[in-house]
């Protein structure tokens, strides 16, 4: 009779979104209006063919061979991503308020570099603390003065959002450095594709696969505009970085070079590539290298990864740089709780998408009420990233949250603190039933010759432990494919 009914019963039948914002189901049993297609295609289908359709996807993401690294993993540091077959979606009204919301921030965001590195008229105002500013580790001094290239500081951007009990999204932070994880967001949907080949079919799901010749577009307009047939290639620390796969796969996808510091050389006042050919000229310079291993003559000396005295090339004019040196300053925890502020200064308007509410540590008052309040908020340290120096006070012990409150009280202006908030879920398949996951959403944003745009989609990034807040894939999440619908 169960197998009669089919997954149906078997399944969501019994899928309760409990008490949080489900994407796929509005109560139980009823799915919402966009995966309503999604959810009767899924009933459907046996139990067993769910199994295989996810044992499908799960081979041809090893197939595609799309990795990453753990540094901490003592057996082995390269895993494949977890997937699940279960999309995120999202309505064409809803990606419509939130791509207005990005440009805007975005927008605020670069004139904030622009300004940071030559005039810092916000501080001179007292909208931001000097101190603040001068105290950031992603502030570098020695990029004082320099003009990026059209004035574009971040050309490639990926903010993370998240979803509240409310329905409400927010900025959880924003990834101006070397953001990752878009080549996920193009295999996941080459994965779907042939999962569901049918549903792609009849539902109106926005492409992706024009990620690359947009990156591609947005480098080239970094280039001098005499240069008829400018030279892009991509900087990668090399093979056992995190997010190699990453650097090789866009490298291919845009056709142009994968190169590492040691494939370069200063020569004649520019930036030149090693071939087989001699030395040839490199205009645009897509960076994974952080700032300050990009060059030991001006940043970090012990730096192996870099090109000694590309500062120099930068600040001359002779090669563009993506994302320009110093956009660090913005990914800063503590900076990101003025990103309103930065709106309405620069752009004269209220926010579209709201910070989540923060306590800055290195306020007397506000350091009070974290330390008093661990087991109820959720404290970053600010230029960390990946889950590292964190503390989720709702799942911690008290031990853990006393060892916390030592190091914000050694070091409050590292820290912010959050409230937990109760992030949206999805079903997802654990063993051989659906279970509500959170996620967050990092959409891709480029900054490029017509301005910003915003890459339709996004990572949906998924704890895949029952109960867990903890989406980064160094932490054991893992992805999802995003349909943005038209």
């Amino acid at each position: 009779m169960l197998e009669q009914l089919g997954l149906q019963f078997v399944l969501f039948d019994s899928y309760d979104p409990g008490d949080f914002y489900d994407e796929l189901f509005a109560s139980p049993g009823e799915p919402r209006p966009e995966g309503k297609l999604l959810i009767d295609r899924l009933n459907s289908l046996s139990p067993e063919e769910i199994r295989m359709r996810q044992q499908a996807a799960k081979t041809a993401m090893m197939k595609l061979g799309a990795t990453f690294n753990v540094y901490s993993d003592s057996e082995g540091t390269e895993r494949i991503l977890p997937f699940d077959m279960i999309p995120r979606i999202v309505s064409a009204q809803e990606w419509a308020y939130l791509e207005r919301g990005l440009i805007q921030r975005i927008q605020a965001l670069n004139l904030f570099i622009s300004d940071i590195y030559s005039d810092q008229k916000i501080v001179k105002d007292g909208v931001i603390p000097e101190d603040l500013i001068n105290s950031s580790k992603g502030f570098l001094k020695p990029c004082m003065g320099i003009e990026a290239p059209k004035n574009i500081w971040c050309h490639i951007t990926g903010t993370d959002l998240v979803r509240d009990r409310d329905g409400q999204w927010y900025v959880l932070e924003d990834n101006l450095r070397c953001p990752s994880g878009v080549s996920y967001v193009l295999e996941n949907r080459r994965v779907m594709k042939s999962t569901f080949p049918q549903i792609f079919a009849t539902l109106g799901i926005q492409p992706v696969d024009e990620y690359p010749s947009h990156l591609l577009d947005t480098l080239l307009n970094l280039a001098p505009s005499h240069i008829d047939d400018p030279t892009v290639v991509v900087l990668t620390p090399g093979i056992y970085n995190s997010a190699y796969f990453e650097h090789s796969f866009l490298a291919q996808q845009m056709g142009v070079e994968l190169v590492e510091g040691r494939d370069l050389v200063i020569a004649d006042g520019y930036v030149q590539m090693r071939t087989t050919k001699g030395l040839r000229r490199v205009d645009v310079i897509y960076r994974r290298i952080d700032d300050t291993f990009i060059d030991p003559l001006t940043f970090n000396p012990e730096s192996l990864l870099g090109v000694p005295g590309i500062t120099e090339v930068y600040r001359n004019g002779r090669v563009a740089l993506a994302n320009a040196l110093g956009t660090g300053v913005a990914d800063d925890k503590v900076i990101y709780a003025y990103v309103p502020q930065m709106i309405r200064y620069y752009l004269g308007e209220d926010q579209i998408l709201a910070n989540v509410p923060t306590y800055l540590c290195w306020e007397p008052q506000q350091l009070e009420y974290v330390v008093a309040n661990l087991d109820k908020l959720v404290v970053k340290a600010a230029n960390e990233a990946g889950g590292y120096g964190m503390l989720v006070g709702t799942q911690a012990t008290e031990e853990e949250r006393l060892e916390f409150a030592g190091r914000i009280k050694a070091n409050p202006r590292n820290y912010i603190a959050q409230p937990t908030l109760s992030l949206s879920r999805v079903p997802t398949l654990l063993g051989d039933s659906f279970e509500g996951c959170h996620v967050d959403l990092r959409p891709y944003i480029l900054y490029g010759p017509q301005g910003v745009y915003v890459h339709p989609g996004g990572l949906t990034r998924v704890a895949m432990k029952k109960g867990s807040l903890v989406v980064n894939s160094s932490q054991g999440g893992g992805s999802k494919d995003t349909w943005v619908l038209f």
